[in-house]
């Protein structure tokens, strides 16, 4: 499949390049039609793979990359539930959610985050399954989910552990507050920084470099580098149901969706 044209983005393929765009108003948050356009790419990522180099994942959206998870529909689908259905639907979704990101992360050929604006929980875990993050200087990257009583559920402590030092993990992850991409290139989160507005130039001319290369020695060089952490991913899973079940996480999450802020996610 070199062209797909889902609800919620699109990819087409060009001389060994994936582009994928995010485009879902209001800011690529991920729901379930988002999670459902993911899994055709991922679907899709073993027939690519053969003439594939490089994917490069960007938005269209103004505001950035992503927001994060689709918190207004989390609310609605679980808030009349029973606790055990609730925990049922979560884990359901979470686990998809997990298969698709797994894929990305261990697809043989080079992921891209072209990273614009904000970065956010859910967001920052699909950017954080890909092997390079190139940031434009205006986008910031955090993990606001403290705030509604969870922690990220898509993957992001154990990616984020993988990647950068627990100084930084911690940081992120206990205060809820956001960083700039400065501050992200310096503790080697992100790979390049670019001018605003040139995240993707810049990405684009990163994967025209890779396709150069041996594709065999590419995909042996990223599955050594880059181990995926299949036993915390798990243990993750389980962390973010249990505590989805409290009554106070549902009370957070009606805050969130009845708040009349323009942009709610920001910590």
């Amino acid at each position: 499949m070199k062209r797909f044209e889902g609800k919620t983005l699109r990819w087409e393929w060009r001389d060994g390049i994936v582009e994928l765009t995010l485009d879902h108003e209001p800011a690529n948050e991920i729901g379930t039609e988002t999670l459902a356009d993911l899994e055709e790419l991922a679907t899709a990522i073993p027939a690519l793979a053969r003439e594939t180099a490089a994917c490069i994942f960007s938005s269209a959206r103004k505001q950035g990359f992503s927001a994060g998870a689709d918190l207004r529909e989390l609310y609605r689908g679980a808030e009349p539930l029973s606790e055990k259905e609730r925990l049922a639907g979560v884990r359901q979704f979470l686990e998809r959610v997990h298969a698709v990101l797994n894929a990305i992360d261990a697809a043989p050929f080079v992921t891209i985050a072209a990273v614009h604006g904000v970065c956010f929980g859910g967001g920052f875990e699909l950017a954080l399954a890909c092997d390079i993050i190139i940031a434009d200087k205006m986008a910031r990257f955090a993990f606001p989910e403290l705030r509604l009583g969870l922690i990220p559920g898509f993957g992001g402590i154990p990616r984020l552990k993988r990647d950068v030092g627990n100084a930084f993990v911690r940081d992120l992850l206990l205060t809820g507050r956001s960083v700039n991409a400065a501050r992200a290139q310096a503790v080697g989160l992100v790979a390049q920084l670019a001018a605003e507005g040139d995240a993707l130039k810049i990405a684009r001319s990163t994967a025209a470099q890779i396709t150069k290369f041996d594709a065999v020695t590419r995909a042996a060089a990223k599955k050594f580098i880059k181990p995926i952490p299949h036993e915390e991913l798990r243990r993750e899973i389980d962390l973010f149901c249990e505590l989805f079940t409290r009554p106070a996480v549902i009370a957070a999450l009606k805050k969130f969706v009845e708040s009349t802020d323009a942009m709610p996610y920001l910590p």
